[in-house]
């Protein structure tokens, strides 16, 4: 999810671009492109990785309770997969609002950002579990609503995360 490849495109992306929403080249440590985001000098690799495991098991059970209480209240799971849908939403309005209050700080401690956007969103969304999902909704013969699915998932988490800007934009 925050790979330091992708991290550092980002923020040139960012500088060169300006495709993204402000605050985010900060909060990717743009001033220090050199350094890697992966771990910090105050991390050692078995602090930072045990960071992103806790949160990674905290975001995975988090995603296993959403799963199971609409299996409570739907019923056996329908075609269309709810629980999957409404985690990669609400894990992608999280990560907008995680981004935007670490860009409005000018970024956080290294084992925040782990803790919280490499461990526990990436744990609790579930784009792995919806590819799965496309692909058994297609060898069942329901393409349409296949294609279906992955456009309101693109969409509303993208709109989602954009929405958790725009919310923490305006509390700063």
């Amino acid at each position: 999810m925050f790979s330091p490849p992708e991290a550092e495109q980002s923020s040139k992306l960012t500088a060169e671009n300006k495709i993204a929403p402000a605050g985010i080249a900060q909060m990717t440590n743009a001033a220090a492109p050199s350094k890697s985001l992966a771990m910090s000098a105050t991390l050692s690799p078995f602090m930072a990785t045990s960071t992103v495991a806790l949160g990674g098991a905290l975001g995975a059970a988090c995603r296993y309770q959403l799963g199971r209480g609409f299996a409570h209240f739907a019923g056996a799971p329908g075609a269309f997969p709810w629980a999957t849908l409404t985690a990669n939403v609400l894990g992608s309005l999280a990560m907008g609002v995680l981004f935007g209050w670490l860009a409005a700080r000018g970024g956080a401690s290294e084992g925040t950002r782990l803790l919280l956007g490499v461990g526990l969103l990436g744990g609790f969304t579930t784009f792995s579990a919806f590819s799965l999902e496309m692909l058994q909704m297609i060898e069942r013969g329901q393409a349409g609503l296949a294609i279906g699915y992955a456009l309101i998932s693109v969409l509303a988490g993208v709109a989602a995360l954009y929405a958790g800007l725009i919310i923490m934009r305006g509390a700063a």
